[in-house]
């Protein structure tokens, strides 16, 4: 996104890991379970830093999960619309 923070490149480059390192699940897949209270809070912290919020999708080819994209700059929800679009021109 336009004037979009430099810290949205690691943002970015983590939401992606996030999805690899936890089978394909989506970054928000963790987003309720990591706040404080939840059953896997502080779990960001991990890994070298996760992320637990949109933007990472999963990309399949022939039904395997070959990596993902991460995407951040704009809102979460910019962010997962941009991923998603960016997916369905990879698995084409």
């Amino acid at each position: 996104m336009d004037n979009s923070f430099l810290g949205s490149v690691d943002i970015a480059i983590k939401k992606a890991r996030t999805v690899v390192l936890f089978n394909g699940m989506p970054s928000d897949g963790m987003l309720t379970a990591s706040q404080p209270g939840g059953p896997v809070w502080g779990i960001q912290e991990t890994n070298g830093g996760l992320v637990t919020f949109g933007g990472g999708v999963p990309v399949y080819v022939a039904g395997k999960m070959v990596g993902a994209v991460g995407v951040s700059g704009g809102s979460v929800p910019q962010d997962v619309e941009v991923a998603r679009a960016g997916v369905a021109v990879l698995e084409g």
